[in-house]
């Protein structure tokens, strides 16, 4: 079973679980040693690296953090990306192509990875308490409710500085997406796969982005989903009982509260 909704996360080709007991699973792709979490122990939470489908794209890794604030990494490693080794003091992970961002105790952000187009220049953040990573920028939301972005902004990605009140927020590949305290949703960024329109959603509890679509769920426990639905990612209206969410690049992952997984979308790598 798993236990908590940082438990979950969806990749370019694999998913990640945490059990209840601190252990760990994954299943997909396992070119890269994505999956290879077999003896990882003390996990609360896990990252998966994520990219858009393409055809040289596919290569990720997986990020877990233990409960004494320390970091494992496994899987490609060819910008640094699993280079955490040394982190302490860290309490919430997010992992992004190539890159790999932690949440210290005191509201500072550690990056490491690919950097190219500015998604690791993250020193200058304080007060932060929460993180996310698209393919090429970063965000998060500072204890004020205040949202701020890194990055690539070439489609407006990184356009959530009048955003405020929020309690989350979700990167993807070209959009961002937020989560207010009053559960109502925003976003900015590419508004063509439809991933943006969550004007409507109301009494949204959590929310995640994947690469071209938006996933969430609200207070009662209904799956939300808007964008591209090229592979049934989508396809989560009759999901219920649903207490966390992991958006991958085409597919849809849903932790039920009797510790069950149900999923959506592209299947193709099954590991």
């Amino acid at each position: 079973m798993l236990a908590h909704p940082s438990g979950l996360a969806a990749g370019r080709r694999h998913s990640v679980g945490r059990r209840w007991n601190g252990t760990v699973f994954a299943v997909g792709d396992t070119a890269a040693d994505e999956c290879r979490v077999e003896r990882w122990e003390d996990v609360v939470a896990v990252a998966a690296g994520n990219v858009h489908t393409a055809s040289n794209t596919g290569r990720s890794h997986t990020v877990g953090l233990r409960s004494d604030g320390t970091v494992l990494a496994t899987g490609w490693n060819g910008d640094g990306q699993c280079d955490v080794a040394g982190w302490r003091g860290v309490t919430a992970v997010a992992a992004g192509w190539r890159r790999t961002l932690g949440l210290l105790e005191n509201g500072r952000v550690l990056a490491t990875g690919r950097g190219s187009e500015g998604q690791c220049d993250v020193q200058s953040w304080r007060e932060m308490v929460a993180l996310s990573c698209g393919d090429w920028h970063s965000v998060g939301v500072r204890a004020d409710g205040c949202a701020l972005a890194a990055g690539n902004n070439r489609r407006g990605q990184c356009a959530v500085e009048r955003w405020r009140g929020l309690a989350a927020i979700a990167a993807g590949y070209l959009h961002t997406v937020g989560l207010g305290a009053d559960g109502r949703a925003v976003a900015t960024g590419d508004r063509t796969t439809g991933a943006c329109e969550v004007d409507e959603w109301e009494e949204v509890v959590a929310l995640d982005a994947g690469s071209y679509h938006t996933s969430g769920f609200t207070a009662s426990g209904r799956a939300l989903a808007t964008g591209d639905n090229s592979y049934g990612q989508c396809e989560v209206a009759d999901w219920r009982g649903i207490i966390a969410v992991a958006a991958g690049s085409t597919h849809t992952l849903g932790l039920r509260a009797n510790g069950t997984v149900v999923t959506a979308g592209n299947n193709a790598d099954r590991g």
